[in-house]
């Protein structure tokens, strides 16, 4: 099948989703933050959203969602990804969480128990 058939070439459609950006307007997203729907959304107008950015709400209704996930799912690559999150994120639609940076820190007791194990074998 031809380009012209298929929608034409990829890195123009990628342009005419991304409004012609290649950057995103915030720089906030990256492949672990997690994308929620905003409590907001649902009062929101979506008049001028774009039919990519209606698969990434419809998509995010059903559950919270990585931005490297949320890639995969929707089928845009995440740089084009990042560009419709802030667009989304600026119009209040969704909101996110930073990943979590601190484990709580292993038990000393258990660490040497299984130290203890491990030297006995």
């Amino acid at each position: 099948m031809s380009d012209a058939r298929r929608g034409g070439d990829p890195l123009v459609r990628t342009y005419v989703v991304t409004g012609g950006r290649s950057r995103a307007s915030r720089n906030t997203f990256d492949h672990i933050t997690l994308v929620v729907l905003s409590e907001s959304a649902k009062y929101l107008s979506r008049n001028h959203l774009n039919p990519e950015q209606h698969v990434i709400l419809q998509t995010l209704a059903h559950s919270a969602q990585s931005v490297a996930e949320l890639s995969a799912l929707v089928g845009q690559p995440v740089s084009v990804l990042r560009i419709l999150l802030a667009d989304l994120l600026e119009s209040g639609f969704i909101s996110t969480r930073q990943r979590i940076l601190d484990a709580a820190a292993p038990d000393r007791e258990l660490l040497e128990a299984v130290l203890a194990g491990l030297q006995r074998l």
